[in-house]
């Protein structure tokens, strides 16, 4: 673990690459390790295994620890393209009485039964496009061109298509509904799951509910259980975001999504191109929807398949655009007639949200670029030597950022000057009668960029989440996975650092200790992934407050990097 207390300058280096394509390079690191085993497909360990214990797991940790993400990147003799394409594998850390025992087990799903009947890829995914079965007849084979694809962010364009194979393959998050957990990606299936055996027990379709063709995999929960959550629809007339809300608790044994309802629409400025988002932010009163200008091509993604091409080819990033966030009440469900723009932004996973003397604060992981869903690819990852460090220097790098937006904009808010309190460098300038521009803060000191940046943020959820807060934990990125964690102390925005070479930490999260007094009051929980050492992974346990670790639980089987997870407390 090492402490840093000190800002140390570092400027990334921009230049230029020799290929027809000037394409910006942010950084010149060379020498990087090749991790490639970390998109290496496992077995699945069904049956409970015990893991060796290092160090102390403190014993009122108890629960399990659970995490999604791909598990297998090739069925037969067919390779899955992109990171986001591989099998979901659901993974369980039971903590007990200081000791951790491990399971794994694929999702049940219809695209993973129907690939591994065939022994081959027959359900198309986000980078992966279905080639026909050469079994069928030319006509058959013919006709399969016509099929809509499925992906990560959209089920079908139209929900009325009967004949879509649409991709089931929810690889990406843990999340609850009515005390329920469900495994989810960007697509409106979503699976019911056992947290403690693993097992699939219902498919659920969001568009059997409401009209929707997907749903996040980053909700947010109320104290009370009411979730929010994001979808798009789409028609011939284009696509719409929806706010989309579920109530707390169920009124039947085997109710999943019943009641659920849109609390809004809101108009892309291109209905043909909408914006893709991951998740959104959440303050104790409002919505917060972030507009960036990664674009998706409706019809360049319904007519995919028909060219031989796959969902992420409908993809682009604009950066001649501007960033909106629209804020919607979310009582009413009135969506803000002040839209608050920024510079073009990428943001995947937000901090943090709330509100404080007029102000809305939002807190977020961003970009300048948007380009990095392309650079994913599995080949990408398993390069090495040279090419492997064109791929990372060509990746824009993520940083806390935050933004704070004046609530109380009327027609006396005077034009062309600083709505914002002095003791934040972010600015908010009224430009425009229903606009205001602004400017982000950066929730870190320079000493950050030496670890390339912080990716999947996590915070003291159950108790700060909507109301002001001081520490966040996230990965720091000096390869394309995290190789470190990191604690942020915003007072004096200090870091600390936990770290060892060889090794690459997955998102960690927080769980409070049960007489916690102080907000880092607990434990920070992290599967760490060793691809050059065989059956070495492990649970790592490090002290919220310290940041130094207390203990690990060593897994005597591999397991690939995956993307998401939650804890699942038990009395």
């Amino acid at each position: 673990m090492t402490s840093i207390t000190h800002h140390q300058k570092s400027s990334p280096a921009l230049k230029k690459s020799k290929s027809r394509q000037q394409i910006n390079h942010f950084t010149d690191v060379q020498g990087l390790p090749c991790i490639e085993k970390i998109v290496s497909s496992v077995e699945e360990t069904p049956d409970p295994i015990n893991t060796d214990i290092i160090g102390k797991i403190p014993e009122w940790i108890n629960g399990s620890f659970l995490r999604n993400g791909p598990g297998k990147f090739e069925i037969g003799n067919q390779k899955f393209n992109h990171w986001f394409d591989g099998m979901a594998l659901l993974h369980q850390f039971k903590i007990s009485h200081g000791q951790v025992t491990y399971r794994s087990r694929f999702l049940s799903s219809d695209s993973y039964q129907a690939n591994k009947e065939c022994n081959r890829i027959v359900v198309s995914e986000f980078g992966t496009v279905t080639t026909p079965d050469p079994c069928k007849n030319f006509f058959q084979r013919f006709l399969s061109r016509f099929e809509l694809p499925s992906c990560a962010v959209l089920l079908t364009v139209t929900p009325c298509s009967s004949s879509a194979e649409a991709s089931d393959n929810a690889n990406v998050s843990f999340v609850t509904y009515k005390g329920d957990y469900y495994v989810s990606t960007e697509t409106n299936i979503m699976h019911r799951v056992d947290p403690e055996t693993l097992h699939t027990t219902k498919k659920v379709d969001w568009s059997k509910f409401i009209a929707v063709n997907g749903a996040t995999a980053h909700p947010h929960t109320e104290p009370d259980g009411t979730t929010y959550n994001m979808g798009n629809s789409y028609s011939s007339k284009g696509g719409l975001y929806n706010i989309i809300r579920v109530p707390p608790t169920k009124e039947t044994e085997d109710e999943t999504l019943e009641r659920a309802t849109v609390l809004c629409s809101i108009t892309p400025d291109d209905k043909s191109n909408p914006s893709y988002y991951h998740s959104f932010a959440m303050s104790e009163n409002y919505v917060v929807f972030i507009e960036q200008p990664i674009k998706m091509n409706l019809m360049t993604i319904v007519t995919g398949k028909l060219r031989g091409k796959s969902i992420s080819d409908g993809f682009s990033w604009d950066p001649s655009l501007n960033t909106v966030f629209h804020l919607i009440d979310k009582k009413t469900g009135k969506v803000s007639s002040i839209k608050y723009l920024a510079k073009p932004l990428s943001t995947f996973h937000q901090i943090n949200a709330y509100e404080e003397d007029g102000f809305l604060i939002v807190d977020m992981c961003a970009s300048d670029d948007g380009q990095a869903i392309s650079n994913y690819n599995i080949q990408n990852l398993r390069k090495s030597g040279e090419a492997l460090d064109e791929v990372y220097n060509t990746l824009g790098r993520s940083f806390p950022w935050r933004f704070v937006l004046p609530l109380n904009v009327n027609h006396d808010t005077p034009y062309h000057q600083n709505l914002n309190r002095p003791n934040t460098p972010a600015t908010a300038i009224r430009t425009d009668k229903k606009k205001v521009f602004c400017t982000h803060e950066d929730l870190h000191g320079d000493d950050l960029e030496q670890y390339g940046g912080m990716e999947f943020p996590q915070i003291n959820y159950g108790k700060y989440n909507t109301h002001p807060y001081r520490y966040f934990y996230g990965c720091g990125f000096r390869h394309l996975v995290g190789d470190s964690l990191i604690k942020m102390d915003l007072n004096g925005k200090h870091m600390k650092v936990w770290e060892q070479p060889g090794l690459y930490p997955s998102e960690p999260i927080f769980v409070p200790s049960p007489d916690a007094t102080e907000e880092d009051d607990g434990v920070v929980l992290s599967v760490v992934i060793t691809p050059n050492k065989e059956n070495s992974t492990f649970l790592l346990v490090l002290d919220a407050r310290t940041f130094e670790e207390l203990g690990r639980a060593e897994v005597p089987v591999n397991i690939p990097y995956g993307f998401h997870g939650t804890f699942n407390a038990t009395a």
